[in-house]
Order: structure tokens, then sequence, then C-alpha cells
């Protein structure tokens, strides 16, 4: 599938706006998979690759690149999940903290959408929700490739043994953990907002 996709633009090439009505269908039918139902096959290298390539177009005021990724598969997840089974087997609410690592240890790939942020002119807040951007880049993305996504956090990107065991350093935080696979059941689709209630027009 890759083979079809057009090249990413260099540096310095004209990016012009070019309507596609695809890309509206995807964004329009977009829904979460739930995680404990993404099993193999996940993606391959390349289109790991591409997935990152994509989810880092997003948009970042002062070109600080405010985030970074961790790629979670194979005998390395294996790993993490072992140790995060450890951690939460320590903590009062045991139970629920190894259920919760279902949803990292079922699907065959994490990404770990790390926020960083760079003190200057740039107020935090923008880079931060640049580091939302970048998960919801990956999960559009993921869609467009076939697969189904799910973007979540857990007790894991909050406790600090878990965040070291990571490698986070002092001002880093996870955006989210994009899990991504193939979708042994079809999502329904879930109750979504009145728009119009919650919009405000100012003009004509």
């Amino acid at each position: 599938m890759l083979d079809t996709l057009a090249a990413a633009p260099v540096f310095g090439e004209p990016v012009p706006a070019r309507p596609c009505t695809q890309t509206l269908d995807l964004m329009a039918w977009r829904r979460s998979a739930s995680a404990l139902t993404l099993v193999e096959p996940g993606p391959s290298v390349a289109e790991i690759d591409r997935l990152l390539g994509i989810g880092a177009r997003t948009p970042d005021h002062g070109k600080l690149f405010p985030w970074r990724f961790i790629v979670i598969e194979g005998a390395a997840k294996a790993a993490l999940v072992a140790d995060l089974e450890a951690m939460a087997a320590a903590r009062e609410d045991a139970p629920k903290a190894q259920a919760a690592l279902m949803k990292l240890k079922t699907p065959p790939l994490a990404i770990a959408v790390v926020s960083r942020v760079t003190e200057g002119k740039i107020p935090e807040w923008e880079q931060v929700l640049s580091a939302g951007a970048v998960c919801m880049n990956l999960l559009l993305a993921a869609g467009a490739l076939g697969y189904g996504a799910n973007w979540i956090t857990g007790w894991y990107a909050y406790d600090p043994q878990a965040l070291a065991r990571l490698g986070l350093v002092a001002g880093e935080r996870i955006a989210g953990f994009v899990h991504v696979g193939t979708p042994a059941e079809t999502p329904l689709e879930r109750a979504r907002p009145d728009v119009a209630a919650l919009t405000t027009w100012l003009g004509a």
C-alpha cells in the first residue's frame, strides 16, 4: 500500500492546498478501536516510519518539535509490560492497575508521544497542544493505512517509576500512548456531540 502513497514534500518545496474528499471521508468515519481488540498483524517497519513522519507534520509554533516518540513493540514491549506488572502489584489498586496493562499488552504496537516543553517565548500551552495534535495525526494515519488505533494513557503514564522505566526525564510527560493493530471486531459508532449547541458564530 505504501507504494501508492505520495512522498512527503522536501524542505522549501511549495505545498499547495489540495482538495481531497477521501480525507474528509476518513475523518468523518474515524472511530477509535478498543485497545483490547487490536491484534496482529500490526504495521510493518516501513509503515511505522510513515506513521511517525505523518505524526510529526503537526502545527508547531516556533518549530520547537516539543515532542518525541517511543516505539514499543515485540520483545521490548513484553519486557516493559513485565516490569510494569511488577510495579502494578505493589500499588494499592493492584488488581485495577494490572487489568489496565492489558490495553498496553494486547496491541502489537504502541507509540508513546512524549510532550517536552522548551522555555522561551512560545507558551507552554501551545507546545502541549502540539503534542496532542501529534497523537491525533497518528490516529488518522493509522486509519488511512487500514489499521485500528486508540489514544489513551493509563496509570503508567503518570507514575514516576513507570516514566523512569520508559526513559522520560525531568520536564517530559506522556501525551498519550497510541496503540495500533488490526481490529478483531468492528467498533460501533458512539454518541457524538450536538456541534451547533457548542458553537458560537461571530459575524454575519
